[in-house]
């Protein structure tokens, strides 16, 4: 089979695209780089040289300074315990729901369906959702940072989507074996759902991981703050006490506390990211398109 002859405008397009992706890519991840060599950059080396691209070697000062502070083992803590509890209880709730929207023979499915998506466009306010957390006795518990909002109407969308991909006559043959509805979801369903689970599973992390706005609503008490919340008030404030330098240097080493700040809340979140890209595409791609 002879590969089709590519015209000159075709190989122009694929350089300039190309050029495009590069371009791209340079821009989205310079952020990243900028911030990961100031973080192990020598303050005499960002002294002298200002901005750079690479760093004089490997420093971890700025690192230990950072753990030196109480705050960050504990943010840390809170913010695995709301990821953690927060996903697993969001897919939960969010597989049990789409699940039963997937099911053709449930009583008014497009009426329900409709009412879930109209949570979409108008949510009750930020005052009336305040007033809620606070009547349940919520406030300074971090579990006002994982029940409010702990299902996304899009993502439980994209996993109805993906279930009613499946062919039906699976739980046909399920039935007619005996099993349950729930033991079809449990044995046939989720197993063959594992892009749609990993894609939503992911967003609920990130989602949690990356939240700081709930802990400034429900939290006063600074050993419940997240992760987010602390990188917040140290980038505001510079909380962190510098060494003795001079007004420049000073300036310096505030800011290699931050991007080391950064790097600490941004790494595992980033560590996470490539076991699930695989199935990503895949993933929203299915549950966006089946309807």
């Amino acid at each position: 089979m002879q590969k089709m002859r590519k015209s000159g405008w075709d190989r122009a397009f694929n350089a300039v695209n190309a050029l495009i992706m590069v371009l791209v890519l340079v821009v989205t991840l310079y952020p990243f780089w900028y911030v990961l060599v100031g973080s192990v950059s020598s303050i005499g080396h960002l002294v002298k040289n200002g901005f750079v691209l690479w760093p004089d070697g490997l420093h971890w000062d700025a690192y230990e300074q950072v753990f030196r502070n109480n705050l960050i083992p504990t943010a840390y803590r809170n913010t695995i315990i709301v990821t953690l509890g927060g996903t697993a209880l969001s897919m939960v709730l969010s597989i049990m729901g789409a699940y039963a929207l997937s099911l053709k023979k449930l009583p008014g499915r497009k009426g329900i369906t409709m009412f879930f998506v109209f949570t979409m466009l108008f949510s009750g306010g930020l005052v009336p959702t305040y007033l809620v957390v606070s009547e349940l006795g919520l406030i300074d518990s971090l579990w006002a940072l994982i029940l409010p909002g702990c299902v996304s109407t899009y993502n439980m969308v994209l996993l109805r989507n993906f279930f009613q991909s499946i062919p039906e006559d699976l739980y046909e043959a399920a039935s007619i074996d005996g099993e349950t509805m729930l033991g079809y979801m449990v044995k046939i369903l989720l197993p063959l759902s594992g892009a749609a689970i990993a894609t939503v599973t992911l967003f609920y992390a990130v989602g949690y991981w990356n939240d700081y706005f709930k802990s400034l609503i429900y939290i006063r008490d600074n050993q419940l703050w997240p992760m987010q919340t602390v990188l917040r008030q140290v980038l505001q404030t510079s909380q962190f006490n510098t060494m003795m330098y001079d007004d420049a240097a000073q300036t310096l080493a505030a800011e290699t506390l931050k991007d080391a700040m950064i790097v600490i809340s941004v790494l595992p979140i980033l560590c996470v990211y490539p076991f699930v890209q695989r199935y990503f595409v895949k993933g929203v791609m299915v549950g966006s398109l089946k309807g």
